[in-house]
């Protein structure tokens, strides 16, 4: 009896890791890398350029990994934040790929939020990227008559934040760890400036195109590095407070490259320190974006201006209305005041 053919698979290399396509009558292609998610991502636009039609298709004639594959390669290199369309592909196709556009419903909607198992914030965005996909390939004539996705509701604004023993309390559980050194810092930065978790790791104490940078002499923090280009999380610059700045100088002095760095190298990810650090302090909780929420709160607790927080910590107004300004001591004080005047 013959033997049916497998399909385009992944297959890995015993001498070399490195994870490859085979194809039955094609040859094999390699994917370039070890890392089995991007294999996966690899195999998805292998497939989707293999059995893309020629005209437009129908639903049923469609993959989602095709899709995606088409919205990744023509779409994400023109936005200002690639990076947050080529994560969430990532999350979608081991679940959506191969399916068909026309299996999108209510029903698969759900079965992928529960085998994803991630935050409703975390899901939103994924599937937002799936829904713009779709609209996209039906624009550009690649699809007809594409499945409407039906995004989870917006999830309520954390207002977890660190009370300052709390801070302290965490910070000091990272710096008694040897091999958490590295996170003490990120929490003083964090705290300091409010700034993302990206940016931190990615900060220099020289001008760079990477990412951006300390000015230790002139006390200003960029955000951005030179020829970036800004995206909806705004990265204004900012003046560094002269508590941070004293480490900041310190830690230039000392030779180090980047804010954040383990013997030099920079720091790709704090997830496996904050988590030790997190149970040492017994907070399960709180998140590296916690710090952002707290060093934000603090100001409008200390009277800051709105308009500065805004500018500050690239905030909208609306944001801060809705999610901070009622630590700040002026929140509906005129209200109190007329409702607590004599008649």
């Amino acid at each position: 009896m013959p033997q049916h053919a497998k399909g385009p698979r992944l297959y890995r290399r015993k001498d070399t890791g490195i994870y490859i396509i085979r194809d039955t009558g094609r040859g094999d292609q390699s994917t370039g890398t070890r890392d089995c998610r991007e294999a996966e991502t690899a195999l998805a636009r292998y497939l989707a350029e293999r059995d893309r039609p020629r005209g437009p298709a129908t639903p049923d004639q469609m993959t989602v990994s095709e899709v995606l594959v088409i919205y990744g390669t023509e779409r994400a290199p023109k936005v200002k934040d690639p990076q947050r369309i080529a994560y969430a592909i990532q999350a979608l196709v081991p679940f959506w790929g191969e399916l068909p556009v026309s299996a999108i419903r209510d029903a698969t909607v759900g079965h992928y939020t529960t085998a994803r198992n991630r935050a409703p914030g975390t899901i939103r965005k994924e599937l937002g990227v799936l829904k713009a996909a779709l609209r996209y390939c039906a624009d550009k004539g690649y699809l007809v008559n594409p499945p409407t996705v039906e995004l989870p509701e917006k999830p309520e604004a954390k207002d977890r934040w660190l009370t300052r023993s709390e801070f302290a309390r965490l910070l000091w559980a990272a710096w008694r760890n040897p091999k958490a050194k590295h996170l003490a810092r990120f929490m003083l930065v964090a705290a300091y400036t409010g700034s993302r978790k990206s940016v931190i790791l990615n900060l220099r104490f020289m001008p760079n195109t990477y990412g951006g940078w300390v000015d230790t002499d002139r006390g200003i923090l960029h955000r951005r590095g030179e020829g970036q280009a800004e995206t909806k999380k705004r990265t204004p610059k900012a003046p560094i407070p002269r508590q941070l700045l004293a480490h900041l100088r310190r830690w230039e002095r000392n030779g180090a490259r980047y804010v954040v760095e383990i013997e030099g190298n920079r720091v790709g990810s704090i997830k496996t320190a904050w988590k030790t650090a997190t149970d040492a302090a017994d907070f399960n909780d709180v998140t590296p974006h916690t710090l952002r929420h707290t060093a934000i709160t603090w100001a409008m607790q200390h009277g800051a201006k709105p308009a500065d927080v805004c500018s500050y910590f690239g905030l909208s107004l609306e944001t801060l209305q809705r999610v901070y300004w009622h630590h700040h001591p002026d929140f509906q004080e005129s209200v109190l005041r007329a409702m607590e005047a004599k008649l």
